[in-house]
């Protein structure tokens, strides 16, 4: 993309560029390299982390007089420089720097907001922090297009991009045209795939990369896509009881994390709704979940299919999860083909691709079973595993070839 000058950065900019030098100024453990760098700035936060016994990584954070806040984080193990990264905040994330181990500004990014306060996108800035290089939109509008019929399948994710094929042509659509689908992030009906949990300046793409998946394996799917409550997972129960009222009898859930709690209002939903099926990740992090659980692969549904990754020939993967009384089936998840968020084919592994196997099995399989719901769907696809030699890890066994089925 060609650069243009960029217009709305130079204002918080301006209150980045007087600590650039002193973030880079050794030694990068002392706060007080800060203090003469903005006349009124105090220092809220300083907090330093040890590599190998000596401070290898620090983050401070700064109160500017007009009450916004500069987060500075400098990772320099061993002493020696590697990054830095400062960031801007007011009542919402407004804008990054990125720096090198030379102290030089990498890139910048600025987040745009709408009247409601929703972030619609991330403009891109080069090293002069004026000179606007890209832009990543977050919440673009849906063209209308026709329903393209087929078995309704909900999609709890980070959410799709909508824009383009092959996902618009398999999403499902009101009469006018109109996009059905739920942000219960940002509260509104563009649920586009973007996960700024971790940083809001560089979100993470994942829902397209699996609905690319379960569309390839059930052509015939028609998706409601969701896009998960991170600020207020309570609000995981509006998002089951709004799939239910969609007519919804499967939901691919590849996703979880370590919090029980984060993952009440969902079990309780769940629970809610019996004659839903939820085909859940176990998680890739290389442990028994019986043990050392990870939700909502452990809560225990009666109503949900449990999966976890495994190689070509029936072994389980590297890194995922397993769990004999968690976990209730393995299938293939390596390498799996998928199309990312931005149309670009590609491969990629894990519980999260071995999940949209399994739904596209049961979706294929409602297809050919329109009466069925959620219980006649988790008997007939549990036994479909069998069982392997060696140690049990978990319930039901192996599904080799989700493909073969109906």
């Amino acid at each position: 993309m060609a650069a243009t000058p960029g217009t709305g950065a130079a204002e918080p900019a301006d209150a980045i560029r007087p600590v650039i030098d002193a973030a880079c100024s050794a030694p990068y453990s002392d706060p007080q390299r800060f203090r003469g760098a903005i006349e009124g700035v105090r220092i809220v936060e300083h907090d330093v982390a040890s590599f190998r016994g000596a401070p290898g990584r620090v983050k401070t954070v700064l109160l500017l007089p007009d009450r916004r806040k500069l987060d500075v984080n400098v990772l320099f193990p061993g002493g020696t420089l590697r990054k830095i990264a400062i960031a801007l905040s007011g009542d919402q994330p407004l804008f990054s720097v990125s720096m090198n181990n030379a102290c030089q500004i990498t890139e910048a990014r600025e987040i745009v907001y709408d009247g409601a306060g929703r972030a619609q996108s991330i403009l891109i800035y080069d090293g002069d922090l004026k000179t606007r290089t890209g832009e990543i939109q977050l919440n673009p509008p849906a063209a209308e297009a026709a329903d393209p019929g087929g078995v309704t399948v909900g999609l709890i994710d980070s959410g799709v991009n909508y824009t383009i094929d092959p996902f618009k042509a398999h999403l499902a659509r009101r009469p006018d045209g109109a996009l059905i689908g739920r942000d219960f992030w940002d509260g509104d009906d563009l649920p586009f795939d973007a996960d700024t949990g971790r940083t809001p300046f560089f979100p993470l793409h994942h829902g397209s990369a699996v609905m690319s998946v379960l569309i390839r394996e059930a052509p015939m799917a028609r998706v409601v896509p969701v896009r998960y409550p991170r600020p207020d997972m309570t609000k995981m129960a509006d998002a089951v009881g709004w799939l239910s009222d969609q007519g919804v009898r499967v939901v691919n859930l590849a996703m979880g994390s370590n919090s029980r709690d984060e993952w009440q209002a969902f079990n309780d939903a769940a629970r809610k709704h019996p004659r839903m099926l939820f085909i859940v990740s176990a998680g890739n992090d290389g442990r028994d979940i019986d043990r050392d659980p990870v939700y909502p692969a452990a809560l225990q549904l009666s109503n949900a299919v449990v999966v976890t990754s495994s190689t070509p020939d029936g072994r389980l993967a590297q890194g995922s999860n397993w769990g004999v009384a968690s976990v209730d089936v393995m299938a293939p998840g390596e390498r799996i083909e998928v199309v990312d968020h931005r149309g670009v084919p590609g491969k990629a592994s894990g519980s999260s691709f071995a999940v949209p196997r399994i739904t596209a099995l049961a979706v294929r399989a409602l297809a050919a079973n329109p009466g069925w719901h959620g219980p006649e769907l988790r008997d007939w696809i549990l036994k479909r595993a069998r069982p392997l030699a060696g140690p049990k890890q978990t319930r039901y066994g192996w599904i080799s070839d989700p493909l073969d089925g109906p």
